[in-house]
């Protein structure tokens, strides 16, 4: 009889164990606002209810010793143990857009998390939290304006 509790048990556990780790595909899209100078680096990130670094969404820019005037961002990941591989992808140019798939936790939806993203231009300016948005179902699809190289930024679960 332990025997088919303990089994029952386990199968329960296999079957609900996933669903607490769902995640949302969404799609990131990024116009760039038209400046003089070479591509923009960008950090997008997000941070707890209370303010504090939780993880890279993605990162736009090849060289690495740029990445330090990613000022918010990097404050936060360099306080981590995070591995940047494959979250990362080409700077983007002057008035250029970009589209990238995400996957966010079903968990942080709703629950007091945000959104940022930083920009930096070689020889240009640092803009911490070029655009932040916090982390709720009804942001998918609105349209926010950035304040330095961002134009405009849409999340879209």
């Amino acid at each position: 009889m332990l025997k088919k509790i303990t089994a029952v048990l386990l199968l329960a556990t296999a079957f609900s164990a996933p669903g607490l780790a769902y995640a949302k595909d969404a799609t990131l899209a990024i116009q760039m606002t038209g400046y003089q100078g070479p591509p923009a680096y960008l950090a997008v990130y997000l941070t707890k209810p209370d303010g504090s670094y939780d993880s890279t969404l993605w990162v736009a820019g090849g060289k690495s010793k740029y990445y330090r005037h990613l000022r918010g961002w990097i404050r936060g990941v360099s306080n981590s143990n995070e591995r940047l591989d494959s979250i990362t992808g080409a700077s983007v140019g002057s008035g250029r857009s970009m589209e990238v798939g995400i996957s966010i936790a079903d968990a942080l939806i709703d629950a007091g998390y945000s959104i940022h993203v930083d920009t930096a231009v070689e020889h240009g300016a640092e803009n911490v939290d070029d655009v932040v948005l916090p982390l709720t179902q009804a942001i998918s699809g609105t349209v926010v304006a950035g304040n330095g190289y961002i134009s405009a930024m849409a999340v879209t679960f």
